[in-house]
């Protein structure tokens, strides 16, 4: 059902070091450790007590990192199945059942169970597929399901030579390069 790729583990806090499934085939593009270590350089006092989102999952990666380093909380989705059966061997094998809710659903159905369920996050992970208008939609889409907390962090992941636009009602706070990766860091505007 998975194979184990010795590059991707959790990088710091209570499981560090312990590795992580990630889906067989081509469909996901899991962050790469030395990405990840940098974005959970510049959030790391971000985390601690939140309750996150890792949108487009996969292995549940970016989510599982944050669980380790204090979050209190992580919804995990991926509309693949294969990718959230991966999520809750990992979230299973790690310890996090209890703080973790999992769910298989397009992006759009997703957020609007989390906003069902009560959900309000203060951070939100997006790795979706590299096409053009996809990032900027699901932005729109947390922003009117009412799912973000104040303050509340969004990184996307893109490519390094795509990033996205900054869509209405938000901030850009950072942008990073790294290889062909890159990451956009946003906030909601406040009234």
């Amino acid at each position: 059902m998975h194979l184990w790729r010795k590059a991707l583990r959790i990088i710091a806090g209570t499981k560090r070091g312990q590795p992580i499934a990630t889906p067989k085939g081509r469909d996901t593009r899991p962050t790469l450790d030395r990405v990840k270590e940098s974005l959970f350089g510049i959030i790391q006092f971000e985390i601690a007590g939140k309750t996150v989102l890792d949108l487009f999952a996969g292995s549940g990666n970016l989510g599982l990192e944050a669980l380790s380093r204090g979050a209190e909380h992580a919804v995990f989705n991926d509309a693949a199945r294969e990718s959230a059966a991966v999520v809750r061997t990992n979230v299973e094998k790690l310890g996090f059942l209890r703080q973790s809710t999992i769910y298989s659903l397009d992006y759009r159905a997703a957020i609007q169970a989390a906003a069902r369920a009560g959900f309000r996050f203060g951070l939100v992970f997006l790795d979706p597929p590299y096409r053009a208008g996809l990032l900027e939609e699901t932005l729109a889409a947390l922003k009117t399901a009412g799912v973000l907390a104040p303050g509340c962090r969004i990184i996307a992941e893109h490519a390094a030579n795509l990033p996205p636009e900054t869509p209405p009602g938000f901030t850009l706070c950072d942008r990073r390069k790294y290889g062909i990766a890159g990451l956009s860091i946003f906030e909601e505007e406040r009234a």
